[in-house]
């Protein structure tokens, strides 16, 4: 999802996209998604809100599942993993800084455990078997990790991470990471929300709206309608 993507909404070419990913002739990039099993292990909390940041390529798509899952207070863009001083999104797409690509998710644990969360993340938010990248974006600012706020948090996507790499539940291992003591921070206003904003844009209709579909087709009890967006909630 490089500056030279971030391009003007054209929607006849989006259309064009859209049909042929319907009809079979271009593969979507979220194809991959498929059912897995919950985890084993979750986390519990007596608390009525809690905070999970992962990455796993563009923040657009996985800000956009994450938004349309009932229980989720908030989700942010953003990038965690490097220093304060290069979280801006030039500096970050050069993929020397340290940071991925991330987002922050804020939900109510009583309406959605930290495992279901992150059943969606393996599901149907990204693919955890590739290496610094995702689709066609590459580079270490597209990884896959979790960035935990507590070691309990930690526990649980460990133990998850080996439970289904043991039960072979995809072709490969995983390769996400889990980076514990990382801070977060926002991204520009312009990515918030962006999935929202522009569904037409070629980009977003090839490899994120494929991901919102795939959530609401697998997560049905989850998936709400209404996102949330960062307009309402802020940053």
């Amino acid at each position: 999802m490089l500056a030279s993507r971030v391009v003007p909404t054209l929607a006849v070419i989006a259309l064009v996209v859209l049909a042929a990913i319907k009809l079979g002739v271009v593969p979507s990039s979220a194809e991959t998604a498929r059912a897995i099993p919950a985890p084993a292990l979750d986390e519990t909390t007596q608390a009525t809100s809690a905070t999970i940041v992962v990455a796993g390529g563009c923040f657009w798509g996985v800000r956009g599942v994450f938004q349309h899952v009932g229980g989720v207070t908030s989700a942010v863009s953003g990038y965690a993993g490097g220093e304060q001083a290069t979280a801006e999104y030039e500096k970050v797409g050069r993929g020397w800084t340290g940071h991925a690509e991330a987002v922050r998710v804020t939900y109510d644990p009583r309406k959605v455990s930290l495992g279901r969360l992150l059943q969606i993340y393996f599901s149907v938010a990204h693919d955890p078997t590739e290496l610094d990248r995702q689709g066609p974006d590459v580079g270490p600012q597209y990884r896959s990790s979790i960035f935990p706020t507590g070691e309990a948090q930690a526990k649980v996507a460990k133990a998850y991470i080996d439970q289904l790499d043991q039960a072979k539940v995809f072709g490969a291992k995983i390769v996400t990471t889990i980076e514990a003591g990382r801070t977060f921070y926002p991204a520009e206003a312009y990515h918030q929300d962006y999935l929202t904003l522009h569904p037409n844009q070629p980009y977003i209709v090839f490899n994120d709206l494929p991901k919102v579909e795939n959530l609401k087709r697998l997560f049905a009890d989850s998936y709400r309608a209404e996102p949330v967006l960062v307009s309402k909630t802020g940053m």
